[in-house]
């Protein structure tokens, strides 16, 4: 597996992913393109050696804190520690905020397990009407 920063070559295989695993709620391509190389961001990707994307972070900075922006892994991938590696990657050490579906169970404790803790809900926060909680890290653990 080869983490490395995300180039523009890498929006449609991103825009894939973001489809699979955020449905309604993932970016269009235009916004997979700017988050991927936009300004004050971050992003990872994670390729196997045949060179097919297992996932991918993006991470933006706002003020002195960073806000995790998406982390999403492929199914065939998911349970083996990519999204900790990957989270790892893009996260600096410092203050870091993020939003993650109530009903996500396992981000929420991998979250968790990263040092983020729960300090709020936002009710309604996704296209599908599902709550969002918001988690906090003030540095890494």
């Amino acid at each position: 597996m080869i983490l490395r920063p995300a180039t523009g070559g890498d929006v449609a295989d991103v825009l894939a992913l973001e489809r699979e695993a955020f449905g309604v709620d993932a970016w269009s391509e235009t916004a997979v393109r700017e988050e991927l190389t936009g300004p004050r961001r971050t992003a990872v990707v994670a390729r196997a050696a045949d060179g097919r994307l297992c996932g991918y972070a993006v991470t933006s900075v706002a003020g002195d804190v960073v806000d995790l922006q998406r982390v999403a892994v492929a199914p065939a991938h998911r349970r083996q520690g990519l999204a900790r590696r990957l989270l790892r990657e893009a996260l600096p050490g410092g203050p870091t905020m993020l939003e993650v579906g109530a009903g996500n169970a396992a981000a929420r404790a991998l979250y968790a397990a990263e040092g983020f803790v729960e300090i709020a809900v936002r009710r309604r926060y996704y296209r599908d009407g599902s709550d969002a909680v918001v988690m906090r890290r003030d540095a890494r653990p």
